[in-house]
């Protein structure tokens, strides 16, 4: 076992979605094994997918992932910038785990210049307290319109001397091609960086492409250091909704659960955030989980989830427009089980007061429950734990919308420190009959409630469930070795530990003096 590696590596990607997040994740499990204190690193994401760190800060959920994966805490420096888009041409800009404002791409490709200094700052500082830091592009590093202010790719890479892999998605065709026209169109003293390419998600047997991967290292000077078989099962949290385009594994019967699937069928809003919420529904064994877009695909499913939504009131209205309302009225007036999480919370209630994230005033909610939102400046991140239905629960809070109860039966109850000054210590979930609402993230991870509530879901029917025998943070950490155990034997690993230690850290301090920071930026 190797211990004593230090360095960095950058990973990026021929496109988005190519596998350069499951990589990272990977290469952070394979190294943790080997007792290397390892950390993630994404400068600038963007994803609707997001999580609260310990000290409260909202970073990319993808970096959440890694770090567990490293076996760390996720802290605020694994990602700096993260982009969470309002609208077609727009984004909240949250840097430092906080958010600094709404802005328009060429709004914020003005201030990319001035983040860079952050960015590296936030790398330097990573790389002082791990051994190993593996940093993540996003898209394409041969973005050829972006790279005088490219914040995230093979600038990071060349600012602190980094050497460089590209992932190519095999399963999307063309993947020489587009290894190749990665290399071939940057600029020299980026194209040394790149010292590997890695061939993803094969169907097949890899000794078909053995000539193809030498043609290619002739042609580009760039060796193939390994070709990753596509992986069944092993599907890890996503970073963003790019994700739903591959519908989700439909869950299968466990050998001990004599009942019907019960049928779960959550609103794929426009702006859907932290649909990471359903996860530990897709891999629960007895459930079946679908994303519908309209009343006809609505049906009478046993439960219906509303989940988290960048765009509140926007997705609202989009609800209405598909004829969702009513559809979802009527199923819960036939018992069907609703619950509503974050922004589908806000939507159940009887009205949303929102000056700040969409400018609206005053919307009328579904009137399912009785509360109201109000819409705050500041944003509320932090973890929290409490009580629901009688268990233990933990879970995190992104919000701007302040939800007020005027009724109901209390679903879920925080712990006394967490408890909500600009809600008067309101319960954060309430119940009407079949109806709840909550404003915590990451409420089914908890084994025991979500054991309990589908219970219940499926005792308003005329269903049976089950829960599997294995809780989902084991689970995930099977998957997270799987797909490791997959590196091992599919990579070079040598080589690719060569290439970490070739970016060891140099002596004497790393951030460069004399850098804005964010407080005179923004």
């Amino acid at each position: 076992m190797r211990t004593d590696l230090r360095g960095g590596l950058m990973v990026c990607g021929t496109t988005s979605n190519s596998g350069k997040t499951t990589l990272v994740a990977g290469l952070c499990r394979v190294l943790a094994r080997r007792g290397v204190k390892v950390a993630p690193f994404k400068a600038q994401n963007m994803a609707l997918n997001s999580v609260v760190t310990p000290s409260g800060h909202e970073i990319g959920r993808a970096q959440g992932l890694q770090a567990t994966a490293a076996g760390i805490d996720a802290e605020v420096a694994m990602n700096p910038i993260l982009l969470k888009p309002t609208a077609e041409r727009t984004s909240q800009v949250v840097v430092l785990g906080r958010p600094v404002g709404v802005m328009s791409a060429v709004e914020y490709h003005q201030h990319k210049p001035q983040l860079l200094g952050l960015v590296l700052d936030a790398l330097a500082d990573l790389r002082r307290r791990f051994d190993v830091v593996i940093c993540e592009g996003a898209g394409s590093p041969t973005e050829i319109n972006l790279l005088a202010h490219d914040i995230v790719n093979l600038r990071i890479a060349h600012e602190a001397a980094l050497p460089a892999i590209v992932v190519g998605d095999i399963d999307l065709g063309g993947v020489f091609a587009a290894l190749y026209g990665t290399v071939a169109l940057l600029p020299d003293h980026y194209r040394a960086l790149v010292r590997g390419f890695v061939i993803n998600k094969l169907r097949g047997d890899p000794a078909l492409l053995l000539d193809g991967c030498a043609q290619l290292e002739a042609r580009s000077g760039v060796p193939t250091l390994g070709v990753l078989p596509w992986l069944d099962g092993v599907e890890l949290d996503a970073e963003d909704s790019l994700a739903l385009r591959t519908p989700p594994p439909a869950a299968r019967r466990s050998s001990d659960n004599t009942g019907d699937l019960l049928d779960v069928a959550v609103i794929s809003f426009p702006r859907i955030s932290n649909f990471t919420d359903l996860d530990p529904l897709v891999h629960e064994p007895g459930v079946g989980v679908r994303f519908v877009a309209d009343a006809a695909g609505l049906g009478r499913p046993d439960l219906i989830v509303l989940p988290g939504t960048k765009a509140t009131v926007a997705d609202l209205a989009w609800l209405r427009d598909r004829g969702l309302e009513r559809a979802i009225r009527t199923a819960a007036v036939a018992g069907t089980t609703v619950i509503g999480i974050c922004g589908g919370y806000q939507m159940l209630g009887r009205s949303i007061d929102d000056e700040v994230e969409s400018g609206a005033g005053s919307v009328d909610g579904l009137a399912l429950l009785p509360v109201s939102t109000h819409f705050g400046a500041d944003k509320v991140t932090r973890r929290v734990s409490g009580t629901a239905l009688g268990h233990p629960v933990a879970g995190y809070q992104i919000h701007h919308g302040r939800v007020r109860v005027e009724g109901g039966d209390t679903f879920l109850a925080l712990d006394g420190d967490h408890a909500d000054s600009d809600a008067d210590n309101d319960p954060e979930g309430i119940s009407i009959a079949n109806v709840h609402g909550t404003t915590v993230h990451g409420l089914f991870e908890n084994d025991a409630f979500r054991a309990a509530f589908l219970t219940r879901v499926a005792q308003q029917g005329t269903k049976r469930f089950s829960p599997g025998a294995t809780g989902f943070a084991a689970r995930r950490e099977a998957r997270i070795d799987r797909l490791a155990d997959a590196l091992e034997v599919h990579l070079d690993l040598d080589a690719i530990f060569a290439l970490i230690a070739s970016a060891a850290l140099p002596p004497g301090p790393t951030p460069q003096q004399g850098r804005p920071t964010m407080d005179a930026q923004l």
